[in-house]
């Protein structure tokens, strides 16, 4: 019995979790944007400020979930993220994945799906904020380029998508290709959901047995030099995406975090 009524609540608790989102994202829409386009002339701050108001709310959203009892959560090395123009990769196995990287980076740009810029519910953090759409084709490596240049760091996930557990996903090189050009090392954030949910496909109601542990680990840094035998930026790309897939993947991303 106890156990049907908490799983009940957590239920509940999602679906209150979910339903502010959407109202925040929809006052922000209404509210906040006319106030920050009032506020910051100049188009660098504006985005800047914009930001930082995305990682304070998402920091309070985050803890606001697990003071409802969604999920607990446990994070090493977050103090690392707190540096200036890193390139964070992260694998992705759940929904919230960006909500805990934005709550934990100050300043932060993310490579968003298209269908966001145009959703009621994030359009209006999306553009305020100068999040890159994945639409951009050619241009899309140069505006990440830029964001890191301008001192932001940006959030990539190399499987583009959520993981689908029962198909073999294919890891990117755009994250490999942007590290190339910048000069800038990899910071690979390893992320851990047990029991597993919120994956691509399911729905949010689908709530697990148990209540969900989130583990993020923050490891060393992956440099981009001292590779002898990477021939051209093609074959460094590909080296380094093999790096990272190695590493948040579980054979050594689980082991660290274990």
């Amino acid at each position: 019995m106890i156990s049907f009524l908490w799983r009940t609540w957590r239920l509940v608790a999602t679906a209150v979790a979910f339903l502010t989102f959407g109202l925040g994202g929809l006052l922000l829409q209404v509210v906040g944007m006319p106030v920050l386009y009032v506020s910051f002339w100049g188009l660098e701050r504006r985005q800047r400020v914009a930001r930082r108001s995305v990682h304070l709310l998402f920091r309070t959203y985050v803890d606001f979930m697990a003071l409802l009892g969604i999920f607990r959560f446990r994070i090493e090395g977050s103090g690392r993220l707190n540096r200036p123009g890193l390139l964070i990769v992260a694998n992705h196995p759940t929904l919230l994945d960006v909500v805990f990287l934005l709550s934990l980076v100050p300043d932060a740009t993310c490579i968003v799906r298209t269908g966001l810029s145009g959703n009621p519910f994030t359009r209006a953090a999306v553009r305020a904020a100068g999040y890159v759409c994945n639409d951009s084709g050619v241009e899309l490596v140069d505006a990440c380029v830029r964001a890191l240049q301008s001192g932001s760091s940006l959030i990539v996930f190399p499987e583009g998508t959520r993981t689908n557990p029962l198909q073999p996903q294919k890891w990117h090189r755009g994250a490999a290709n942007v590290a190339l050009r910048a000069n800038v090392p990899l910071t690979p954030v390893w992320i851990s959901c047990q029991p597993p949910s919120l994956r691509k496909g399911e729905p949010w109601w689908q709530i697990p047995q148990r209540q969900m542990r989130f583990h993020l680990k923050v490891l060393d840094d992956l440099p981009i030099t001292g590779q002898s035998n990477w021939k051209t930026d093609l074959h460094a790309a590909r080296g380094l995406t093999a790096q990272v897939k190695e590493l948040l993947t579980g054979r050594v991303g689980g082991n660290a975090g274990a």
